[in-house]
């Protein structure tokens, strides 16, 4: 496994280009098996969870060509429902392809899906919606069967805003037989990317970005469809904060501000500086942030996935935080390894304590998800000496050259191939009479 050796203690300066959102480009790519034709995806990020959205629907006879940074999609022909249980243990969002799959299909087999293992994370609302569209559902082991001979609309409740769930219930609700009504709907920029898309396609959806959802069907969808992905406010948010940490000065360029207003507003009352343009955020700190109490909600509240990396920000604030989970209980491993690092930080239950230091110090350190191994990033780009963060092909599911932006403002940082060092002495071996 690979890793990243970085030397903390420069101020991160300069410019960044955020890339596609991660989570919008699979949304959108799940979002095209609805369509029976040709997709160009614009915007679309080259990292790990990407390649294996495009393996999944390979493996459906899906065809792809990158063009740029472009993603072309030919969902003209699908050879079957029953996608790779491998490549769908990978990630979380692979399960949005079900709905898709058999509102086009009539059917579709599903293994449950993997993911960064940060808590319980049930697919009972997308089940649940979906039967109430018409699906006969049955689950045999670890996997779902689906079977429909035409989906009828219907009124569906969503016990929790899932961004998940309403992407997946609304792609299926657009080859629905009349109205449907999506209650408590999630309303993340991604779900109102996707719900773009497919009007773009042809789709009839209303309502995206509030917490009602109107999708009348059945839609009939074009067989040409041009989109961009928007700009990923996670990373946007994780450059900020790297800014911040190491009390640098740092502009976010093709963002858009309005998507991080929940992370702006907390990092204004640290009296961090942050100064907002059209499209792009200026994040300039000069002394240690001051305390902070956070309580992740779902969008427009503070995000969940940007917890952790506040998390190494507050490690170094003048006082002490208070973090609050509400989404994932499991959320808390970066914990132990910030400690390594010599912050003052506690979890009891899904509540962490932090006690900011006057520094902290380089160390091994292991990202045991995606967004925790953000946050040894940015902590270990202000700790005194040299860290070693191990097993990021986590952080590579979601950032696109990470080490690449970063070094371009400055940082110290290095990816580490395994057994590089040993190779010379191999090959010396090899090379004895």
């Amino acid at each position: 496994m690979e890793s990243y050796k970085i030397a903390g203690g420069t101020p991160l300066t300069g410019a960044v280009t955020v890339s596609g959102s991660k989570n919008a480009a699979l949304a959108l790519m799940a979002g095209a098996l609805l369509i029976e034709g040709e997709v160009l995806l614009h915007n679309t990020p080259q990292i790990e969870d990407v390649s294996t959205m495009i393996a999944l629907l390979e493996g459906l006879g899906v065809r792809t060509a990158w063009q740029g940074n472009a993603l072309y999609l030919d969902t003209r022909v699908l050879h079957h429902a029953q996608p790779n249980p491998q490549l769908v243990n990978r990630m979380r969002a692979s399960f949005y392809i079900f709905g898709p799959l058999l509102a086009r299909l009539g059917y579709a087999k599903m293994p449950h899906p993997g993911g960064c293992q940060i808590g319980s994370r049930p697919v009972n609302f997308h089940i649940n919606g979906l039967r109430a569209l018409g699906a006969t559902i049955t689950q045999n082991g670890n996997s779902y069967t689906a079977q429909t001979l035409g989906l009828s609309g219907a009124r569906i409740y969503l016990d929790m805003p899932s961004a998940g769930a309403t992407q997946q219930l609304m792609t299926a609700a657009v080859y629905a037989s009349g109205l449907t009504i999506i209650e408590n709907a999630a309303m993340e920029p991604e779900v109102v990317n996707l719900a773009n898309f497919l009007n773009a396609a042809g789709a009839h959806i209303e309502g995206a970005g509030t917490s009602t959802l109107y999708i009348r069907g059945p839609a009939q969808l074009h067989s040409q469809v041009e989109f961009s992905v928007i700009p990923d406010r996670l990373e946007a948010g994780t450059f900020a904060l790297a800014a911040a940490i190491t009390r640098g000065e740092v502009t976010l360029e093709k963002v858009i501000p309005e998507h991080l207003h929940a992370l702006l507003a907390k990092l204004r009352e640290a009296e961090v500086q942050v100064r907002e343009c059209e499209d792009s955020i200026s994040v300039r700190a000069s002394d240690r942030p001051k305390p902070l109490d956070i309580r992740t909600m779902p969008y427009p509240g503070f995000p969940t996935d940007l917890q952790q990396p506040m998390c190494a920000l507050l490690t170094l604030a003048e006082g002490a935080s208070k973090v609050l989970e509400t989404i994932y209980e499991n959320r808390t491993q970066h914990v132990p390894e910030l400690q390594k690092m010599g912050a003052d930080i506690t979890a009891e239950g899904r509540t962490i304590l932090i006690r900011g230091v006057d520094k902290l110090k380089g160390a091994r350190v292991k990202a045991t998800d995606l967004r925790g191994g953000a946050a040894l990033v940015i902590a270990a780009l202000a700790a005194q000496g040299e860290t070693t963060v191990e097993e990021i092909e986590h952080i590579d599911r979601g950032y696109e050259q990470l080490e690449q932006k970063l070094r371009a403002l400055g940082a110290q940082i290095e990816r580490i191939k395994p057994y590089a060092l040993a190779t010379p002495l191999i090959e010396e071996v090899q090379q004895t009479p």
